[in-house]
Order: structure tokens, then sequence, then C-alpha cells
């Protein structure tokens, strides 16, 4: 049975005639494969290709619904950012985190409950909102963008489980699939490290983009030292930062952590040296992520 799970998401709408080709110069995917039938993952960088925001993109009539992290000041900045680049394109900026609700379906049956493919990124419109299939992977499940006035109506009407946050972090952390603010520095990250290429959140072929240029180089030259992996703990639960070393050398750092799993930014000469990482008196054993590429 699939479980339902409200999310704590902030929801900002474009309009106007010029959202996609100012998102476009913005954003690090191709925001022109945005439709009724398609929704994308993307992430907002610093001019010097650093991680500031990540989020999905989902189209509306005559607008972009942008679907982003819950906190009120991350909201904030993110709307300011936006502003601040419109400059004289015929786009307008609202926030509209009142007007929606967003819920995953997770589990067994999610995507047939609300007949999406498991294709990545796959949307239908759906009870006067939006369902989509994750466009980070099928296997986190669908999601549902609904207005916040019958959300509730709507998931009371489907043969679902009732989850919460906790039982969401349990699933993407077991997938390897990072929380963007939560696992990812910001103005200190760099996405590739993060693997968000293979998560569909970076277009390789759609020309320039704010922060692209090093973004770039990183990939085509092979320039990473460091990636966010998957780990299984064995012990106490270290708190999220926790140095991580190897042979009484730091190699990383953990992120965010649920029960027995979680994720850890790993230098990548560690990950191929046989001794144990750990963090204090708890073992620390990286492993593949299941949608990883290689």
């Amino acid at each position: 049975m699939p479980t339902a799970i409200p999310l704590q998401r902030s929801v900002l709408r474009l309009t106007g005639e010029d959202r996609v080709e100012f998102l476009q110069g913005l954003t690090t995917n191709d925001v022109a494969l945005v439709g009724p039938d398609r929704s994308i993952y993307s992430v907002f960088l610093t001019p010097q290709g650093k991680f500031l925001h990540d989020f999905l993109i989902v189209a509306a009539p005559d607008a972009l619904l942008i679907d982003l992290d819950g906190d009120a000041d991350l909201r904030a900045d993110l709307l300011r950012r936006l502003k601040m680049y419109r400059l004289r394109s015929k786009v307008a900026i609202e926030d509209v985190s009142d007007r929606w609700a967003v819920v995953a379906l997770i589990d067994d049956g999610a995507l047939d409950a609300v007949g999406l493919p498991a294709e990545a990124g796959a949307t239908a419109e759906y009870e006067d909102g939006y369902a989509l299939t994750d466009p980070r992977t099928p296997s986190l499940g669908a999601r549902l963008m609904l207005p916040a006035a019958t959300a509730q109506g709507v998931v009371d009407g489907l043969a679902v489980a009732a989850g919460n946050a906790d039982t969401y972090d349990h699933l993407r952390l077991s997938l390897g699939v990072p929380d963007g603010p939560r696992d990812l520095e910001r103005e200190k990250s760099n996405v590739l490290e993060a693997t968000l290429d293979q998560l569909n959140g970076i277009s390789w072929t759609k020309g320039c983009y704010m922060g692209q240029e090093l973004t770039a180089r990183v990939h085509y030259r092979g320039l990473l030292k460091k990636r966010l992996v998957p780990v299984e703990l064995d012990g106490p639960t270290p708190i999220a930062g926790s140095d991580l070393t190897q042979n009484g050398r730091v190699v990383g750092g953990l992120r965010s952590t649920a029960g027995e799993i979680g994720l850890a930014l790993l230098r990548l000469d560690a990950l191929k040296q046989p001794e144990p990482i750990v963090a204090g008196a708890t073992k620390v054993t990286p492993r593949q992520a299941v949608w990883e590429r290689g």
C-alpha cells in the first residue's frame, strides 16, 4: 500500500511571456522541457557555480510553479534573488505557498495510485493540481501539488497509509538522494560533488546559465576530489557535521542521517582504500546509490 507524506515545501509562481527564458538563464536544467506532461528538477547556483537552492519546476496554465524547501528564510532568499535578476524581463514572481500543499506518495503502488508511469518527471493534471513522478528518480515515488483547501480531502480519498517526514527521510537516504539545504553547504558546495547531474538536475546541452562555466569545467576535466555518498552506520548515530576519519586522517563529513543510514561527503581517494572509515566509535561504510550510473 502506498504511503502519503505531507511535505514542508514552499511554492513560487512565475508568470509573463519571458518566464521560461528567464529561468533558463538562471538554473542548471533545461526549462524549455517543462510542459503539461513533464516537470524537472533544477538548481540555482552562485555566479561562481556554488549551490544555493534546489527545486522542482512544474508547468501550470500560463505559469511556472517552483516547488522548493519550506524554510521561510530560504524561500525569501530565492524570491529576492529572482527579483534581483529580473531586470527588464517580462516576468512576475509571486509567493503562493499558502495556496498549495505538497504531498509525497511512496512505497509499492504509489505511481499506480495516481496513474503515473515510472518515468522521471512524468506529469499530469490531478484534482485541480498536479501529480508527477519524482524527476530525480522514480524510486522516490510520486509528488502531488494540490490546492491547499482541498488537499487533505484528496489524500483521504486515496487508499494510502499515513507517513511523516521521518518516513520520507529514511526512503531518500536509503536511495542516496540528498536534500539540498541539509546535505549541501550553501555558497560552498559543488553540485557535482552531490551527483545532482545523475539525479537529472543538470543539462549539458542547454547552453549558458549562471554558474555554468565552473560546473562544466569540473565535469569535463574530471576535477572532483570529494563526493556525497550513501553510507551505513554501525554504532551510535553521529550528529550531522561529524568528521569522518580513516587511519586518523579526516576524509570527510557526515550529512543527514536516519537511524542506521545517512549521507556523507567523502574524499574519492578514501573510497579506494580498504581501511575502515569511522565517526568516533561508529563504523561508516560507503555504498553505491541504486540510481548511480558509475
